[in-house]
């Protein structure tokens, strides 16, 4: 007995992968592959890449209940073990002991084996005799020198000694007979029992002396004394003494206790083992959840990431352990007639999509290979369930298919559509009957109980234990997507490696037709019955012939003979025995179960025999004798065909059969044809077909015909491809050498080709390209065009031609010299990228002298032409830059290199743009006139992107910096801030006159009017941007400014007169509009001195000189010029003239300084013209007399100042005495006396005419002659267009204020009225709004 050693793994079965040829035919290739499958039972077969069917089954309508499987229960041995250990504890526990199992070197000791071993070694009195207790231990695998063979015998004889003394059904009597062994011993052993009863028994229960019946009696001795020692039975009431027990018991058991009659029930023989059905109905998610949440939690990790060899490993020692008790189910044998195939079927409930169509037609469907044409099944007429109709498995880890073989030894094949793989192990057939012995020899217990226990499928045994005992075993692995085919009688078993879903189907060819003959002989010697009638299978072929396949004819014929010369010798056996009575029936129409043998279990069908004492019960001839006592003329013969009807059907399958004999003589003489004899190709095509019709066997003739035939037509094919003219579709390339094998091929087959001829004349064109060739290559110099040809003719011979590829080198060398030579021909295209791409592609090229010359050649003037690229850059990236000589020389230098070098070129063109720069600025100095400062600037800027060093330059840059610090000054004394005119613009006459920029399209008009103004000053004063050389004279520029002085003039007259023209319009005065903005008068206004036009004060800034109530009171009080007219800063005239002095510096013309010089000349010119108005009698009285009215004007003012002082302060006292109910004394009585004399109601303040005039004085204050005011009227206006503050015009200011035009009056009282109006509405508004507002919470 061996005990447990790690699993180690069977060799691998062979694996075949068919091509889609071989797939096509499936029992053709199962066929091809059994001689080398069949030695290991099992084989595995991967389909082609590709192939793969859908699943097919309705998944959530698919619900099985599976099978529980106790893997320690599996295994034969485990079982046996487990079996004796039941058997043991039921043994102890109806004698009222619990039984509980010793340790021994801290591992439970393995009874079973130590029985075994114990009684291999003689008995328990042999091995105690004998001493062998550390033998018994050694070979249990304990340690030696431990004292365990003592402890072992102490264990044997407490636990397995009774129970093995109960087994023998030995008495008390033959104990004593036996053990004592002579009548001298005998009285000893009395009296030692005696004496352990009188030390078990202090008190006697009845007096030795006195003579009753005693009530109860013990079974063994008789006696009924030692009551307290009396033990009776709990089942059948019988009383035994303790001491009289076999072995004897030390005390009074606790509990229930059986006598030896009772405890005999645990040697009845054990029910037969099978697997119980689970309580629970799994869908097929459910059932893969729970089997994926049970291997992840045994194995503690992802179910995927286990291994394989793991999980194998773990299954045996678990089914061989017993001390683990692990539960796995498993979805056996369920039906797909009633769930539904995992292959697509036509089966009308659904219809099929895509490629459905095609793998339910497949031969490779389980559900079409058992009714195959070449298949035997294909004539049972019933559906099998199992074997024609396939059965569906859905495993978990470790659920297992125990050793068994197929029914009536046929083929099985089994599909594995989805998930983990399945491990399969295989036995031949040549080893089947072997491995039978081998279990009966390991576990005869179970064979003893179940004679048919291997056909029963729950017995598994470790593939290494029948290995041990010479058995050959084959194992592997599964996996989704592949097949697994068992061979006849070969036994098979395995598990799964997890959650998975299998198909399995039986089949038949015709090699297995002796096989399924001796299975049911077999059977019939088992007393097995069988799934259905072997001799009805047979007849039922050999009555249709021409529906069979020719091998399986001849197969049937064989069988035939076979059966119709035993059914004869038995026929003629029963008659000589005295039976007389026959009659014919047709069994087949018979039910299965009432024509079994009744001996046998055997399906009868050619005959039976049956007695008029049992009609039900019939017998096959075979077991004739076994029917019953009566006399043969009661029995009766019953027969399915008379035996003239034998030959007949004996002789149409032969006739099948025979017609594959004239076939064979016809290939056998073409394929052995000589030259002169050969025949056509058609010929064997014919011969082929006839085969494939008739459905010949598959045998090496056929073979050799279908490869000839296949090999003919390939040459045909290929011959055609070389001969066609259509180069571009040709798709066959061969060298020289197999063109001389193919020719030869041609003329070796066994058949003519037609191309054979072409062919040939195709080899001796091929051999005069290779002289052509070799000419061609052993020329000087490379030929393109040559080589090209030759090129073009070899490709078009769809050949490798070893000159091809020298012919290709030696083409690609003549086109890179001719590329080369092209390119040093154009010196204006030969960059260095050219140059490095030839070279680099030069480098590639095989070896040849030219090549290495030109190469030579292109790197010379690569190298040269870097470095003068390389100066040229370093010349333009220079700082500081090169002068004009440097550059000169460089340029000079490299000019007479062949190729494009475009940083010469670059420095070559920065030369001649430096020299065009350098003569502009030359002609520029050495002109009459300085130039405009946008002229240097362009110079300037032009001038820095030269990459060469300009002597000029410096004094350029210079020059602009000063012109540009000049205008910026100028800038910042005239300009406004975020003022929206240029320097230009404000220095010369105004040209948006009339112009009011409030709206976008005023403003887009004004831009307009100023760009045509700008443009016609450019054109008048410099025309910089046109011609430089146009306007170098000065008195051009001061006359067109001159003319544009005019133009001003007569435009403000306009404009004036046009807005004054206004005030006539009061009683229309909605109607006119005002202001940038273009509309009506509303609010308050202020009207510009100028332009004469009104503006509203929310459009225009207030003056400096007093606050908008004051304007409103007095109106004449500050002068008002609109942005329109008062377009700058205005300087003083001092100012304007520091700046012409530093102009008078620059050695540059500026138009913003042409144009401050005229605008200066302009200036000094009205300031004489205003001077000599002004020195005139009348006007310089009245200038005397505006003087002494300003002085009274600011006494009044100091005056009216005081007298606010002293109201405020009055106003307060009178608000205090308000207040607090008491007068405020006032210390000072004039203040007293002023106050209380003072108008509570202030008076009316006289409007402010000018700071000269007083108050209380109405203008006008002067009177002046109408030529005098004229002339002082166009004196102010030409003053107020100059962009200058001067003196004078202050002067001529202070005298009109002082005369007031009358006919302003009546227009300046409309727009107060209107704004007074306007204020009380306001006003009014807010006081009714803020009433709303405190009424609010009262409402």
């Amino acid at each position: 007995m061996a005990l447990f050693r790690e699993f180690e793994a069977p060799p691998e079965c062979p694996v075949f992968e068919p091509s889609w040829q071989d797939f096509s035919d499936p029992f053709g290739f199962i066929h091809r592959i059994r001689e080398i499958a069949e030695n290991t039972g099992i084989c595995k077969i991967r389909p082609p890449q590709g192939w793969q069917p859908p699943f097919a089954c309705d998944v959530r309508s698919f619900r099985f209940t599976p099978r529980i499987q106790r893997l320690n229960e599996l295994e034969a041995l485990t079982r046996v073990k487990l079996n004796f250990l039941d058997q043991i504890a039921k043994f102890w526990e109806l004698q009222g002991c619990k039984l509980c199992f010793p340790h021994v070197e801290r591992k439970l000791l393995d009874l079973y084996l130590l029985s075994k071993l114990v009684s291999a070694e003689g008995g328990f009195e042999v091995v105690c005799k004998e001493k062998r207790w550390s033998r018994i231990s050694s070979r249990m695998g304990f340690p030696a020198g431990k004292g365990v063979g003592s402890l072992l015998r102490s264990h044997f004889e407490r636990i397995l000694y009774p129970y093995e003394l109960f087994q023998t059904g030995v008495t008390l009597t033959d104990v004593d007979e036996g053990i004592g062994g002579g009548e001298e011993e005998g009285p000893d052993e009395d009296e030692e029992k005696e004496r352990r009863a009188e030390r078990r028994s202090p008190r006697r229960l009845k007096d030795e002396v006195s003579f009753f019946i005693d009530l109860y009696m013990c079974m063994a001795c008789g006696r009924g004394d030692e009551e307290d020692r009396l033990l009776l039975c709990d089942g059948c009431d019988d009383s035994y003494h303790i001491f009289c027990l076999i072995p004897p018991l030390q005390d009074v058991p606790k509990g229930d206790w059986r006598c030896p009659k009772c405890v005999a029930e645990c040697s009845k023989p054990r029910e037969a083992f099978g697997f119980e059905q689970a309580v629970r109905e799994y869908t097929l998610q459910s059932f893969g959840e729970m089997a994926d949440h049970f291997k992840s939690d045994y194995f503690n990790m992802p179910v995927h990431m286990v291994p394989t060899e793991l999980v194998e490993k773990e299954f045996w020692r678990l089914v061989s352990s017993i001390e683990e008790d692990v539960i796995v189910e498993y979805g056996a044998d369920i039906s797909s007639r009633d769930m539904g195939s995992g292959f697509p079927v036509r089966d009308g409930k659904r219809k099929l999509i895509g490629d459905e169509d095609e793998y339910a037609s497949s031969g490779w469907n389980l559900n079409n290979m058992p009714v195959l044409e070449q298949s035997v099944l294909t004539h049972i007429s019933g559906d099998i369930s199992g074997m024609k109709v396939p059965w569906l498995y859905v495993g978990m880890c470790f659920s297992s298919f125990c050793w068994h073989i197929e029914d009536h030894w046929s083929y099985s094949i089994n599909y594995l559509h989805w998930g983990e793989p399945k491990t399969w192990y295989g036995v031949p057939a040549h080893a089947a009957e072997q491995l039978e012995s081998v279990m009966k020899k390991v576990a005869p217990e179970l064979f003893d109980s179940q004679p048919d226990l291997l056909h029963q499928l729950v017995t598994l045994m470790n593939p290494n234990l029948l290995m041990e005992h010479g058995v050959p075993v084959y194992r592997t692995n599964q996996c989704a997507g592949e097949f697994i085919v068992t061979f006849p009688r070969a036994y098979h078993s395995g598990f799964n490696q997890g959650y998975n879903f299998a198909e399995a189907v039986n089949f038949c060819t015709a090699d297995w037709l002796p096989i399924g003959t001796q299975c049911v002989a077999h059977y019939r010697r088992l007393q097995r019955y069988c799934v259905f009638s072997h001799e009805e299978l047979v007849c039922k072929m050999a009555a249709d012939p021409e529906s069979l396949d020719v091998e399986l004819a001849a197969a049937v014929v064989r069988e035939l003979g076979d059966m119709i010369e035993e059914e004869s010798r038995l026929r003629a056996a029963v008659q000589e025995t005295g039976v007389l009575c026959s009659e014919q029936e047709v069994f087949e129409l018979v039910p299965d179960d009432e024509r079994q043998c009744w001996k046998c279990k055997t399906t009868c069908f050619l005959s039976a025999l049956t007695c008029s004492c049992s009609p039900q019960r019939l017998v096959c001839l075979h077991h004739a004798a076994e029917l019953c006592s009566c006399a043969a003329s009661n029995k009766c013969l019953r027969f399915r065909y008379e035996q003239d009807e034998f030959p007949a059907m004996l002789y149409g399958v032969k006739s099948r059969a025979q017609s594959y004999d004239t076939w064979a003589k016809r290939v056998t003489e073409a394929l052995a044809a000589d030259n002169k004899s050969k025949r056509d190709l058609i010929e064997l095509k014919v011969l082929l077909e006839d085969a494939e019709d008739r459905k010949y066997p598959e045998n090496s003739l056929l073979r050799s015909l279908r490869d000839t035939v296949k090999e003919a037509e390939t040459c045909s094919s290929v011959a055609q491809l070389l001969l066609s003219q259509k180069q571009r579709h040709r798709s066959v390339s061969l060298t020289v050498e197999e063109l001389k094998v193919f020719v030869e091929q041609l003329y070796r087959l066994p058949c003519v080709i037609s191309q054979a001829r072409h062919v040939r004349e195709l080899l001796e064109s091929v051999q005069d390209f290779h002289e052509r060739a070799q000419a061609a290559l052993a020329d000087e110099t490379p030929d393109s065009g040559k080589l090209q040809a030759l090129l073009e003719l070899g490709s078009g011979l769809e050949l490798e031609l070893p000159e091809l590829p020298r012919l290709k080198q030696e083409l690609q060398q003549a086109r890179w010299l001719d590329e080369v030579r092209l390119t040093l021909m154009e010196p204006q295209r030969l960059t260095l990228e050219l140059m490095k791409r030839q070279i680099d592609s030069g480098v590639g090229l095989p070896p040849h002298h030219a090549v290495e010359k030109a190469m030579a050649e292109l790197q010379e003037l690569l190298t040269l032409s870097e470095h003068w690229e390389e100066r040229a850059r370093a010349c333009l990236q220079a700082r500081p830059r090169h002068s004009l000589l440097t550059l000169e020389s460089i340029v000079m230098e490299a000019k007479n290199i062949p190729a494009y070098l475009p940083n010469v070129l670059a420095l070559r063109d920065a030369l001649h743009k430096a020299k065009e720069w350098t003569a502009k600025v030359e002609a520029i100095q050495n002109g009459s006139n300085y130039a405009y400062l946008e002229q240097l600037e362009g110079l300037l800027m032009r001038g820095r992107s030269i990459p060469v060093r300009l002597e000029a330059l410096p004094q350029v840059e210079s020059q602009v910096a000063s012109a540009r610090a000049w205008r910026e000054r100028t800038a910042r004394t005239f300009l406004k801030k975020n003022s929206t005119y240029t320097l230009l613009q404000v220095l010369s006459p105004r040209v948006d006159i009339g112009v009011y920029g409030s709206s976008k399209s005023k403003r887009k008009r004004v831009k307009e009017l100023l760009e045509k103004e700008r443009g016609l000053e450019l054109d008048a004063l410099s025309d910089l941007e046109d011609s430089v050389e146009d306007t170098r004279d000065p008195a051009a520029v001061v006359a067109a400014f001159k003319a544009r002085e005019r133009q001003e003039l007569e435009a403000i007259h306009s404009l004036r007169a046009a807005n004054l023209a206004k005030m006539a319009l009061v009683e229309r005065i909605e109607e006119v509009k005002f202001c940038l903005c273009r509309k009506t008068a509303s609010g308050f206004m202020l009207q510009c001195e100028l332009c004469r036009d009104w503006f509203h004060g929310a459009c225009v800034p207030l003056p400096k000189a007093g606050s908008q109530k004051k304007l409103v009171s007095g109106s004449k009080e500050s002068k008002f010029l609109c942005p329109l007219c008062q377009r700058s800063r205005r300087p003083r005239l001092e100012t304007i003239l520091s700046l012409l002095v530093s102009l008078q510096k620059l050695p540059v013309r500026l138009p913003e300084g042409e144009a401050l010089q005229c605008l200066t000349e302009r200036a000094m010119g009205w300031q004489d013209r205003a001077r000599q108005a002004l020195a005139t009698d009348e006007l310089s009285t009245a200038l005397a007399k505006l003087s002494v009215l300003s002085q009274r004007m600011v006494e009044l003012a100091a005056r009216e100042k005081t007298e606010k002082i002293i109201n405020a302060e009055l106003q307060k006292a009178a608000d205090i005495r308000e207040t607090y109910g008491y007068d405020v004394k006032v210390c000072d009585e004039s203040l007293h006396t002023r106050s209380t004399n003072t108008n509570p109601v202030a008076p009316r303040k006289q409007p402010r005419k000018t700071p000269l005039v007083p108050r209380s004085l109405e203008p006008p204050v002067l009177e002046l002659s109408p030529a005098a005011k004229a002339q002082l009227e166009e004196l102010m206006m030409e003053g107020d267009l100059l962009e200058v503050s001067l003196d004078e015009t202050q002067h001529i200011w202070r005298i009109l204020q002082a005369t007031h035009p009358p006919s302003e009056d009546k227009f300046l009282q409309v727009m107060e009225v209107r704004y007074a109006v306007t204020v009380h509405a306001l006003v009014s508004c807010v006081h009714a709004l803020t009433s709303l507002i405190c009424c609010a919470p009262a409402a």
